[in-house]
């Protein structure tokens, strides 16, 4: 049995170590450049401390307690009702990654069964992710499906 936990504010240094593992993997070798790590860090502490319980963020350690093996991140987000959300409540997966040195051993995805939990106990009952096509089996094992919307998106520039 793998043992997860809910991760604090005071995990925000290695989830963001873990994300950076994430990035590297999907967008070529290296580091993801451009300084956002420390940011990004600051943003998740603070809504990781956050009382309104919308985001989550589930880990296992690894077995050496010298930080995290895996992760999995979600957010909830209250959006207008629909046809398919009539409580327009819509959960968010992100961030879901395992170290390598710790791959092959379930980790990731008893990350994903606490965060679905979680989601499940905010009776949260539209769940979004997106997946790289090697890790796509891994969240149909859990009933996610490739859906027909487009996605598009813009990035703004700086001012």
């Amino acid at each position: 049995m793998v043992d997860v936990r809910r991760c604090g504010p005071q995990d925000a240094s290695e989830l963001i170590r873990l994300r950076e593992i994430m990035l590297a993997s999907i967008h070529g070798a290296g580091s993801p450049s451009g300084g956002w790590q420390p940011g990004a860090e600051a943003t998740l502490r603070h809504r990781l401390a956050a009382t309104d319980g919308s985001w989550a963020a589930f880990a296992v350690d690894q077995p050496a307690g010298t930080g995290l093996a895996a992760c999995a991140l979600g957010v909830i987000e209250q959006r207008l009702g629909s046809p398919a959300n009539p409580s327009g409540r819509l959960g968010y997966v992100f961030n879901v990654v395992t170290d390598p040195a710790h791959r092959g051993r379930g980790y990731a995805r008893a990350c994903m069964r606490a965060l679905l939990d979680w989601y499940r106990e905010r009776d949260v009952r539209c769940v979004d992710l997106r997946a790289t096509k090697q890790a796509e089996a891994i969240y149909e094992e859990f009933g996610f499906l490739r859906t027909a919307d487009p996605a598009m998106r813009l990035l703004l520039p700086s001012p």
